[in-house]
C-alpha cells in the first residue's frame, strides 16, 4: 500500500486543535508503542549518517491489537521523501515475537510511546498525535494501492492542513523516529 502524509508540528494548544477537528468525524483514541529494530550486520535498517532512516522494521502495540511492519521510503531526486511503501500484519505474542527478533540478531533502536486522536474527513486520515519527549504533532494520511501522482496528493493534504487555521511548522519530511533519534543525539 502507498501511504501518502503530510506530518507537521503544532504550536497550537491542545484544546484548540480539538476544537479545530470538531467538524470531523472522531474515530477514536488510541495508545500506540512502536519499537523499531536494526540489523548491526547491514545498513539498511540503520538510520543512515544523517539520521535518516529509510527503511524501517517496527513492532507496533496499538491498544491491545500488535502489528508488525516493514516500511520502504521513497524519495523524490533531492532527497526529499515523498511517501512508503507499507507491508503490515498482525500477530498475538508482543513478548516472543521481541524475543525471535532478538535471537535473529536484530537490535532495539527506540521506542516510541504515542496518544492518537483519530479523525476521519473524506479520503484523509487526520491524527492528533502526543508524543512522549517530542509534542505535538497532526498528521494527515491518504493511502491508495492506485498509481497516483504523489507530488499532486501532497499539494492537496498541505492545501487542507493550511486551512485548518492552526499554528504549525512546515512539513518535517522525517518521521518520529528521526526526531527521537536527532533529539537522543545517536550515533550509529
Amino acid at each position: 500500500m502507498k501511504e501518502i502524509e503530510i506530518l507537521v508540528e503544532v504550536y497550537s494548544t491542545p484544546q484548540e486543535i480539538i476544537k479545530a477537528f470538531e467538524k470531523f468525524e472522531f474515530i477514536g483514541v488510541n495508545e500506540t508503542i512502536d519499537t523499531y529494530y536494526y540489523d548491526p550486520l547491514r545498513d539498511n535498517l540503520k538510520p543512515n549518517d544523517k539520521l535518516q532512516i529509510d527503511e524501517c522494521f517496527r513492532i507496533r502495540t496499538k491498544n491491545d491489537v500488535n502489528t508488525i511492519t516493514y516500511k520502504v521510503d521513497q524519495f523524490d531526486e533531492s532527497g526529499k521523501w515523498l511517501y512508503s511503501d507499507e507491508y503490515e500484519t498482525k500477530f498475538e505474542d508482543v513478548y516472543m515475537l521481541d524475543e525471535i527478533i532478538k535471537k535473529l540478531g536484530f537490535k532495539e533502536l527506540l521506542t516510541i510511546h504515542n496518544s492518537k486522536r483519530t479523525y476521519k474527513y473524506k479520503d484523509y486520515e487526520i491524527v492528533f498525535e502526543t508524543v512522549k519527549d517530542l509534542g505535538y504533532f497532526i498528521e494527515v494520511e491518504y493511502c491508495t494501492n492506485e498509481d497516483v501522482d504523489v507530488v499532486e496528493v501532497k499539494k492537496k493534504i498541505q492545501t487542507f492542513i493550511d486551512r485548518l487555521g492552526l499554528n504549525v511548522s512546515k512539513e518535517l519530511n522525517m518521521g518520529k523516529p528521526e526526531m527521537m533519534l536527532r533529539k537522543m543525539g545517536v550515533k550509529m
